[in-house]
């Protein structure tokens, strides 16, 4: 098979496709830039709408999910024991070149593809990051054997190798998620009511407590009693924590907007309207998609030093890192940035430097090469 031939592709995420997350945003992005490049590609995730599916002819819906607690964090998955009745006739029907499953040895969808798959060649993509794990703990040599079926490996980053390698050891590429660079930085038009000459403090996420909102709200708290020109807006869905509620209330907090979910089209102006974009999070993030988007946008971040984010941002070069726990350090590096313009500049000008690495098709490049490796190995098995 030549390197320019077109695949029959299938991309497997555990997660719930109408959820928007960073699995889900990767798959669909991935999906696109396959498309364009003549390959043919279906996804497959579970649903938890009983409407709309049908209207994307690429998506194949199997398994409804339900939300399980993991990690700070809420993952919508199919915990159902009975998928091999649709994954088979799926696999049957498509006779895929390659199965693409991401993050393989997650519950229950993804377990079922890489069990079931025959003749495809299977790449498994690993996204996640904790300090440790219980359940995989628990499981990992049952796991291991099917793990070992995976014909080639991809971790998103440094912080997910590590993490991964440590229950499953095997060799691993290291292929970042992608961001649409020039997506992200395409000029929009500003809301009135938030291009007024203040500036704008940007978090943008889903309200989780491992996204760390609460530490953003103290450190505005300092900063907006000795900055007043200022005002925290808040993007994403989920309702706002007792915690964060109760920050706003005890310390009379102004000016915090919260916006709510918004569309992949208007996302990049929330981006690009904002002066400084902050991602609190407390940990068990693999790399931070939205430092990506922040960075493509040119907007100046000020980030958690987590592991994860480490391996996107270089602190004082292409943005600031910080302790999110450390109230008076968080506040006084924000405060540096809303006071220091040049400050701003400087790291947004390394941003969109250091960003064109991450841009989907370089990514893209990336992932068709294991692709290629994957099918050679798959056929030099069958030899």
């Amino acid at each position: 098979m030549s390197d320019n031939s077109s695949l029959n592709i299938a991309i497997v995420s555990p997660y719930d496709f109408a959820y928007p997350g960073g699995v889900t945003n990767h798959v669909s992005n991935l999906a696109i830039k396959l498309i364009e490049r003549g390959h043919s590609v279906k996804i497959s995730a579970p649903y938890s709408l009983d409407h709309g599916a049908s209207s994307n002819p690429i998506f194949h819906p199997i398994g409804k999910p339900i939300p399980v607690p993991t990690a700070g964090s809420v993952a919508r998955i199919t915990l159902s024991v009975t998928l091999s009745k649709y994954v088979v006739p799926f696999l049957r029907e498509n006779k895929f070149d390659i199965v693409h499953i991401h993050e393989p040895v997650s519950p229950t969808l993804p377990l079922t593809f890489l069990r079931l798959v025959q003749n495809s060649a299977l790449v498994g993509t690993f996204h996640a990051y904790a300090k440790r794990r219980r359940s995989l703990s628990v499981s990992r040599y049952m796991l291991r054997r099917w793990a070992k079926r995976l014909d080639q490996r991809i971790a998103v980053s440094e912080a997910a190798h590590e993490y991964i390698q440590r229950y499953f050891p095997a060799e691993y590429d290291i292929i970042p998620n992608g961001v649409d660079v020039e997506y992200f930085s395409r000029q929009s038009k500003f809301p009135k009511e938030f291009n007024d000459g203040k500036l704008n403090i940007l978090f943008q996420g889903r309200m989780e407590k491992r996204k760390g909102f609460p530490h953003l709200l103290k450190a505005y708290s300092h900063v907006k009693w000795e900055y007043p020109n200022c005002r925290l807006l808040v993007v994403g869905p989920g309702n706002i924590d007792r915690e964060s509620a109760q920050v706003i209330s005890e310390r009379g907090l102004k000016d915090v907007h919260f916006v709510g979910f918004v569309s992949d089209e208007e996302l990049p102006k929330y981006y690009q309207m904002a002066d400084i974009y902050c991602s609190p999070a407390t940990g068990d993030e693999s790399q931070g998609i939205v430092l990506l988007q922040s960075m493509a946008a040119g907007t100046p971040i000020l980030a958690s030093s987590i592991p994860g984010y480490r391996t996107v941002i270089s602190d004082n070069q292409d943005g600031l890192l910080v302790d999110p726990w450390d109230e008076l350090e968080f506040s006084s590096k924000l405060l540096m940035l809303l006071k220091n313009e040049g400050l701003r500049q400087r790291l947004s000008t390394r941003a969109r430097d250091t960003v064109k690495k991450y841009d989907w098709n370089t990514v893209t490049d990336q992932i068709e090469e294991k692709y290629r490796n994957a099918l050679s190995l798959k056929l030099a098995q069958n030899v």
